[in-house]
């Protein structure tokens, strides 16, 4: 492959009509008492700037995390300088010897501790800890005997956190969103004899696709319409998660782990409690190979079961959840090099970032809507008589 050297030469020629801007050599005219002032100067500065630039690092970190986190209010942004926080509370639902139910807005953005029945619990990182009246987090002591010694182990304490949080409440909207939706879209094939009507019609073509290139492929027209509610609601609903994840509100639900990891678990129970006896058969006893190989390829075969979901929870969860800590390292680098070429270069990546990961939103629902077909394709498949005998 012969790549021209046409855009390298263009980068070594940007690259030096920029030294100018960039260069700060000392005037040859000037003497060295100046020369040893600035020096002096410099050396002052320096550590102020270090400090500034470690600062600014250990802020985007911070900004990043609460980004990918789940949280206990909804904070849109706030204000460092007044220290004004804009958003709104969210209710706070815990088990620990009964119910406690208290609006976030207790914990003050994590710097207050929430007293509810004479107990008092700390937000750290938005997890939920017992503690007493000043903050301290309350631990308990657990011992274990190993080697014959007794060794002492402090585990904080933490209740069962039940709380509508921000993950949950998008989980709410968009479910409420593809209710209202699908059912003015299902309404308007009654009311106009088969044609669709109002703003579910844009999503028309999309279930007709999903029906006819994704379904009826790979589960077969005797099987699929069992399928198709669960496979147009799965897809829709990892889309619009996705798309809503790419707002500015600080949104990351299917890069959590949790939620994909309960959506595999739905396909894995569909798949395996509707699959039929030549799905078991081929697991535990596969048909035209010898015995010996029977034995070894069946618990292989078990292990594919449970590998099939795991694969589909590593695969959403991860795509997602790299896509953002990327776009969000690409925006910190504008604050940390706090020039016009730097942050120009930023912006720059962070837009081309931005519009792939609204291909990927739908790329991701396609896939794991179509990875679910297809194991449900594989439950159903029938095989015929003359296959056991091969």
């Amino acid at each position: 492959m012969v790549i021209s050297n046409k855009p390298l030469r263009f980068i070594i020629a940007i690259l030096i009509a920029c030294l100018p801007i960039f260069g700060f050599a000392n005037n040859p005219s000037e003497g060295t008492p100046v020369q040893t002032e600035t020096t002096v100067v410099a050396n002052e500065v320096a550590p102020k700037e270090a400090d500034e630039s470690s600062e600014i690092k250990e802020q985007i970190k911070e900004v990043i995390g609460h980004h990918v986190l789940d949280g206990h209010e909804f904070s849109l942004f706030a204000d460092k300088e007044t220290g004004a926080h804009y958003g709104f509370a969210l209710p706070i639902i815990l088990w620990d010897n009964g119910v406690h139910f208290f609006s976030s807005s207790k914990f003050n953005h994590g710097e207050s501790v929430a007293e509810s029945n004479g107990n008092y619990y700390k937000l750290h990182h938005e997890k939920i800890f017992k503690s007493d009246a000043t903050g301290k987090i309350l631990v308990e002591e657990i011992k274990t005997i190993k080697d014959g010694k007794e060794i002492v182990t402090e585990k904080e304490l933490q209740p069962i956190d039940l709380s509508i949080t921000k993950g949950v409440l998008t989980i709410m909207v968009v479910a409420m969103l593809m209710f209202l939706l699908f059912t003015s879209l299902a309404k308007s094939y009654t009311k106009n004899g088969g044609i669709s009507s109002g703003f579910g019609r844009l999503f028309e073509p999309i279930v007709l696709y999903i029906r006819d290139e994704i379904a009826i492929p790979n589960i077969g027209k005797k099987h699929y319409k069992k399928y198709m509610s669960y496979l147009l609601t799965i897809f829709f609903f990892v889309w619009f998660l996705n798309i809503f994840g790419l707002t500015p509100l600080g949104i990351n639900v299917t890069g959590n782990i949790a939620i994909t990891f309960g959506l595999a678990i739905i396909t894995f129970i569909i798949t395996n409690t509707t699959a039929n006896k030549n799905y078991w058969g081929h697991i535990f006893w596969m048909p035209g190979v010898p015995v010996p190989m029977k034995i070894i390829l069946a618990p292989i075969e078990l292990l594919g079961v449970f590998i099939k979901p795991f694969a589909l929870m590593i695969r959403l969860y991860a795509n997602i959840f790299a896509g953002h800590i990327v776009l969000m390292s690409l925006i910190g680098l504008m604050f940390i090099f706090k020039n016009w070429l730097g942050s120009s270069l930023s912006f720059m990546l962070s837009f081309a970032i931005s519009t792939i990961e609204i291909l990927v939103a739908l790329l991701q629902a396609y896939i794991f809507t179509m990875l679910s077909a297809l194991y449900f394709g594989s439950a159903v498949e029938e095989h015929g008589h003359e296959e056991s005998h091969v």
